[in-house]
C-alpha cells in the first residue's frame, strides 16, 4: 500500500461505536493510529488538541450535520483531508461534498479496498496551487446551494468569525460597502446557526416609507389607525425563534431606534394599538454601508443602540482589497450563469482576467457578478478575451473618461458619471446604485437634484 508511512493518524466520526471500532481496527492493521468521536462537537475538540492527517465523517450525525462540520474543517483545518461516509446515499450529496472539499464519499457497508483506495487518493492528492483554486473555502448560505467562496486571508477570518458566531444568539453588525455580500454572510450565519430550520426575515431599512417602517416591523391591529382595515402581523412577529435582518440599518429614524433598543431589552413588543404584550424570542443580525460609529458621534444613531448591536462586528473589505479572489469569483459565476444559460462555460484570457483584476469594482461582487452575466448573454465565444469585457472596464475610447483636458467642477463630475452609469445599466436604478456604492434612495435624490430624468 502506497501510503503506508504518509497517513499517520485518522480521526473517524461516527455516532455508532461498531462503525467506529469496525474502521479503527482496519485502520491499525495498517499501522495508522485511529482516534473516534462520536459527535461534531466532540470532533471540533479533538481537531483542536491533536493533529490528524486524515478525517472520516459520517454525513448523517446527532448535533448538527455531518456536510456542516465538513465545511468547518476545511476553514479551520485545511491541511486535514476529509472523506464521507454515509448509509444514505444520494448522487446529490456526493456531488456536493466533493463541491464542499471532500476527497471521497464512501456507502457504509463499504469495503477495506475502497477505504485503501480513499486512503491513496488522499496521499495521491497533491495541493492545488493553481491562481484560481488554491485552498478554496466556501460556506453554505441557503437551501439553493448559495455559496460565500474566497482563498484570501480576509475571506478566510470571515469565515472563522461566522462559524464561530453562528452557534451562538449574539448580535451581529455586518460592515462593508454596497454589493460585498452582507446579506449573504447574515443567511450563512443563521444557515450554521440552531435557528436554521427556522425563519430568515430580512428588511432594508432604506426601502421602507418612515411612517410604514413601524407598522411593518411591528405590525397593527384592526381601526389603529387610517387604512388600517384588518389586524396585520409584523416582521418581528414572523420572524419569531428564527433570525431578524435588518439591511442598511443606519436608515433608521432615532424614534424607530429608541423602539428597536426596547424590543432587544425586553424581548417583547406590542402591534401598533393595541396594549398586548408579545414575547420575542429572535436572534438580530444588522448590516450598513455606513460608519455607525460616525453616525453615533454626529448624532443620528443611537449609542446606546449601536452597542447593543454590534456585540460581534464582522467587516467585508471591498473586492478591490481582495484582488486575489477575483480569479474565484469569475470563474464562479460563469459556472453559475452558463449553467442558466444552458451553454458551455467559456474560458477567460489570462489577458482578460489582468484586467478584471485591475478595475476597482466599485460596486464590488455584486456588480462583477451583473458583468459576467452581461458577457455571457451578449458574447457568443469560447474564450473571453479583453475585447469581449465592457468598454468601461478596459477604458477604450468612446466612453466614458474619469479626467479629461476641460477641468469642471466635482458637481458636473458626479453628475456626468450617474448619467454614464444610468446609461450602461439602462436606467435600471437598483444596478446603478449598486455600481455606485449608495443605495436606490440616495440615488433617486441625486438623480431628482441633477433633473436626470
Amino acid at each position: 500500500m502506497n501510503y503506508k508511512g504518509q497517513i499517520k493518524k485518522v480521526l473517524i466520526v461516527d455516532d455508532e461505536a461498531v462503525v467506529r471500532n469496525g474502521i479503527g481496527r482496519a485502520l491499525m492493521s495498517r499501522q495508522i493510529e485511529a482516534v473516534g468521536a462520536s459527535t461534531a462537537q466532540e470532533a471540533l475538540e479533538l481537531l483542536q488538541t491533536q493533529s490528524f492527517d486524515l478525517a472520516l465523517l459520517d454525513i448523517r450525525l446527532p448535533d448538527i450535520d455531518g456536510t456542516e462540520l465538513l465545511q468547518k474543517i476545511r476553514v479551520k483545518h485545511p491541511q486535514v483531508g476529509v472523506i464521507m461516509i454515509t448509509g444514505y446515499p444520494t448522487i446529490d450529496s456526493a456531488v456536493y461534498c466533493t463541491k464542499l472539499g471532500a476527497i471521497d464519499y464512501l456507502v457504509k457497508p463499504f469495503r477495506l479496498d475502497d477505504l485503501d483506495a480513499a486512503l491513496r487518493k488522499k496521499v495521491a492528492l497533491k495541493p492545488d496551487t493553481s491562481p484560481h483554486r488554491r485552498q478554496t473555502l466556501e460556506l453554505e448560505v441557503d437551501d439553493d446551494k448559495t455559496r460565500i467562496i474566497g482563498q484570501s486571508r480576509a475571506m478566510k477570518r470571515i469565515f472563522e468569525k461566522i462559524l464561530k458566531v453562528a452557534p451562538t444568539d449574539s448580535t451581529v453588525l455586518i460592515t462593508g460597502e454596497s454589493g460585498t455580500g452582507k446579506e449573504l454572510v447574515a443567511k450563512a450565519i443563521h444557515r450554521h446557526s440552531n435557528r436554521k430550520h427556522k425563519e430568515f426575515v430580512a428588511v432594508d431599512c432604506s426601502a421602507l416609507v418612515e411612517t410604514l417602517l413601524e407598522s411593518e416591523l411591528f405590525g397593527h391591529v384592526k381601526g389603529s389607525f387610517t387604512g388600517a382595515h384588518q389586524t396585520k402581523h409584523g416582521l418581528f412577529e414572523l420572524a419569531n425563534h428564527g433570525t431578524f435582518f435588518f439591511d442598511e440599518i443606519a436608515n433608521l429614524s432615532l424614534s424607530i431606534q429608541a423602539k428597536l433598543l426596547r424590543v432587544i431589552q425586553e424581548r417583547e413588543f406590542m402591534k401598533v394599538g393595541d396594549q398586548k404584550r408579545i414575547k420575542l424570542d429572535i436572534r438580530i443580525i444588522s448590516a450598513s454601508n455606513k460608519d455607525l460609529g460616525k453616525c453615533v458621534r454626529q448624532g443620528e444613531f443611537r449609542e446606546d443602540l449601536f452597542y447593543r448591536l454590534s456585540v460581534v462586528p464582522i467587516h467585508i473589505p471591498p473586492l478591490r482589497k481582495r484582488k486575489g479572489d477575483i480569479p474565484l469569483l469569475v470563474q464562479h459565476f460563469l459556472e453559475k450563469f452558463s449553467k442558466k444559460l444552458k451553454r458551455a462555460v467559456p474560458e477567460v484570457s489570462p489577458e482578460a482576467m489582468a484586467i478584471l483584476q485591475e478595475y476597482a469594482w466599485p460596486g464590488n461582487v455584486r456588480e462583477l457578478e451583473h458583468t459576467i452575466e452581461r458577457i455571457l448573454i451578449l458574447e457568443d465565444t469560447d474564450i473571453i478575451r479583453p475585447v469581449d469585457l465592457p468598454a468601461f472596464i478596459t477604458q477604450r475610447q468612446g466612453e466614458f473618461q474619469m479626467f479629461s483636458e476641460d477641468l469642471i467642477t466635482l458637481r458636473e463630475l458626479e453628475k456626468k458619471y450617474i448619467r454614464f452609469v444610468l446609461k450602461r445599466t439602462r436606467g435600471k436604478k437598483t444596478e446603478a446604485a449598486d455600481i455606485l456604492g449608495i443605495n436606490r434612495k440616495t440615488l433617486g435624490l441625486k438623480i431628482k437634484k441633477y433633473g436626470l430624468y
